[in-house]
């Protein structure tokens, strides 16, 4: 543990449950409707509205092995290539084996997916993907459909949740294990300012950290609040420099910022062409599967014609679809495009890549299990090795659906288990900052309840005749280290820092000046807490998501600086091949209790167990006995990647 906290009020009001959902999208839902399902007193903890998640803006699909011919090893292969030699096949297999039937309890739940004349699923390609294997919901409106579907759920059984609430930090009982979170609810509903869930297992489901950057795909809400929250709790975050740039993102002019348009990867899917301003395709002949290339590539091709030219976008060419399948197959997509004025009918749509998803996140193993104790990670926010060095279109949403379920069969069988059932051992301490925090068990100054009356004394909150809690009541602890609070003017500074330093292009020069510029920034936070003459922001919002914001920053970049390659999504100019023998394995980052970072490396491409210590060697550095360059097995030619590559050209 690192001890760390954001600066924030005491909590004035807990409530008690055996799980805590943090998040709404695809992943967090269904980890919510299991465990009820599982007899589970569950609570869903969302920033916005319970459907204003990352999940209902996927536009393209949900990628499984449905249709005829297709089998789950074909998803596998296409998901090993698009990863870049650095997923972890296990998890791909869990991913592409029990993703078929997660999807056909997903339709059981509600979802319903489009279908042709005789009621099959119908299936769409997207890049990446040698089948078509992507099932899609009204056209391009599939995460909308898939958080309906979720939502109604929820409602109809009755799952508690507490919406517009910020997620602040973990709390952990003596032994170091979870034991509930702190939360900022803001202003509307039952609970109202600084409070805590307390729980025994905590799950995060809190999407990606695309606010990172000036311009994104992500909604306001995507502030890496999950990665910032895992960082001071003392868990690991692995792979957080593979940033994957969405290819195509309706360009609006050079100083457009925030959430901007997607035009899905399934309109290439469906034959459209990308085009330079002559009408040049430039994908044709760089790779085999030319607009289909996977995502790091097809970005790449983009960036590298836009300097060629010295243009600041490309564009995408789909006006032989004529306005009906514009209207049937991509109805949001088309509106959007007119909104901006812009008529994908008749004429091409200026794209440009944009920050799209995280292929890395907090660090878990196959069941979804963080190296906190009973701290949980699924969908964007965690790294599973699913997705490796470049995640494989269309398989977030089957990622956050898969582990999720895992997630939850885990917690109930963990929460079942004798050595858990003794509420006793888990004591919960109390998030304070800098005084002393209210103790919870004396009826003068404990704070009130969530149904707005007093404390009646010691003893958790919980429903009349409702089972037994499985926390105990919460003690005072100790002042933590407080984490000063940036001004939320800042965040522009760093979301500029990072697109210019950290973008889609990188090099030595750029991330060192933008590690310099971050360290500044952070600096100036410390110093006002130092007395040194800045002065720190005050507990609230904007600051708390300004600050996350600023951790995951530096992160990413500190990942960034270490991998002295080009892999997947992460493309470095003054390294642009790839070195499976230096770097044919993953980076880790931890928060250190002083706030700077440790990163080191695995010993091969493979995720290690969360529950041992890491096997690792100095980033950069290369330990003989593990040297990959010595092993068969991990020679280039042995990569999954490259064998799929190889088969397909003796199949040509």
């Amino acid at each position: 543990m690192t001890g760390i906290r954001l600066h924030a009020p005491a909590p004035g009001w807990a409530i008690d449950a055996d799980v805590v959902v943090v998040g709404s999208g695809v992943a967090g839902l269904t980890a919510a409707l299991r465990c009820t399902a599982a007899g589970l007193r569950t609570v869903v903890v969302t920033k916005a509205r319970l459907d204003d998640g990352s999940t209902r803006w996927a536009q393209g699909g949900i990628a499984a092995a449905l249709g005829e011919g297709d089998t789950p090893e074909q998803h596998m292969e296409d998901t090993l290539v698009a990863g870049a030699g650095l997923c972890d096949e296990e998890a791909v297999r869990v991913l592409v084996t029990e993703g078929p039937d997660a999807v056909r309890r997903l339709i059981a739940t509600g979802a319903r997916f489009d279908t042709d004349a005789a009621g099959t699923i119908e299936l769409t390609r997207e890049g990446g993907h040698h089948r078509r294997r992507i099932a899609h919901a009204g056209g391009d409106a599939t995460g909308a459909e898939i958080s309906r579907a979720l939502v109604d759920a929820v409602r109809e059984r009755a799952v508690r949740t507490i919406e517009n609430a910020l997620v602040l930090d973990l709390l952990t009982d003596a032994h170091g294990r979870t034991a509930g979170v702190t939360l900022h609810v803001m202003g509307e509903g039952q609970h109202d300012g600084v409070g805590a869930v307390h729980a025994p297992a905590v799950v995060l489901a809190t999407g990606g950290m695309g606010q990172v950057f000036s311009a994104t795909t992500n909604p306001a809400v995507s502030t890496g609040d999950g990665v910032a929250l895992a960082l001071r709790a003392g868990a690991e975050v692995s792979d957080l420099e593979f940033v994957q740039f969405h290819p195509t993102v309706l360009f609006l002019g050079p100083e457009a910022e925030g959430q901007q348009p997607l035009v899905s990867e399934a309109v290439r899917g469906e034959g459209a062409h990308l085009v330079d301003a002559d009408g040049v395709r430039f994908m044709v002949g760089q790779h085999e599967l030319a607009e289909l290339a996977p995502r790091d590539i097809v970005a790449k091709g983009i960036m590298r014609r836009m300097r060629e030219q010295g243009a600041d976008h490309m564009y995408l060419d789909a006006r032989h679809f004529g306005a009906e399948m514009w209207e049937s197959r991509f109805p949001t997509i088309l509106a959007a495009c007119r909104t901006h004025g812009f008529d994908p009918v008749t004429e091409p749509i200026p794209v440009a890549p944009a920050a799209h998803y995280a292929s890395g996140g907090v660090r878990t193993d196959l069941r979804g299990r963080t190296t906190v104790p009973g701290l949980y990670a699924c969908g964007e926010v965690a790294c599973t090795g699913v997705h490796g060095a470049n995640r494989l279109a269309s398989n977030s949403l089957l990622e956050g659906l898969v582990f999720a379920e895992r997630i939850a069969d885990d917690i109930a069988t963990t929460l079942a288990a004798p050595e858990t059932t003794a509420p006793e051992t888990a004591v919960p301490e109390t998030a304070v900052p800098e005084t002393a925090a209210p103790d919870m068990t004396d009826p003068a100054t404990a704070g009130p309840h969530p149904d707005g009356s007093a404390s009646a004394g010691p003893g958790p909150t919980t429903a009349p005749g409702g089972p037994e809690p499985r926390t105990a009541t919460p003690v005072p602890h100790p002042a933590p280290r407080v984490l000063p609070l940036l001004d939320p003017a800042a965040r522009a500074r760093v979301q500029r820092v990072m697109t210019h330093g950290a973008g889609v292009l990188r090099s030595a020069d750029s991330l060192a000046k933008a590690a310099e510029q971050l360290d500044a920034i952070h600096g100036d936070a410390l110093g006002g807490a130092g007395g040194s003459g800045h002065k720190t922001a005050e507990p609230g919002v904007e600051s708390w998501e300004t600050t996350n914001v600023l951790c995951v920053a530096r992160v990413l970049v500190a990942a960034a600086r270490h991998r002295e390659e080009t892999r997947g999504c992460h493309w470095r100019e003054d390294r642009p091949d790839w070195d499976d023998a230096a770097w044919r394995r993953h980076l880790v980052v931890r928060l250190r209790p002083d706030r700077s970072l440790d990163v080191r490396t695995t010993a091969t491409h493979d995720f290690p167990p969360t529950d041992r210590p890491l096997s690792h060697s100095a980033a950069g550095t290369r330990d003989p006995a593990r040297d990959p360059a010595r092993d068969p097995a991990r020679d280039p030619a042995h990569h999954p990647a490259a064998q799929a590559a190889a088969r397909r050209e003796q199949q040509a």
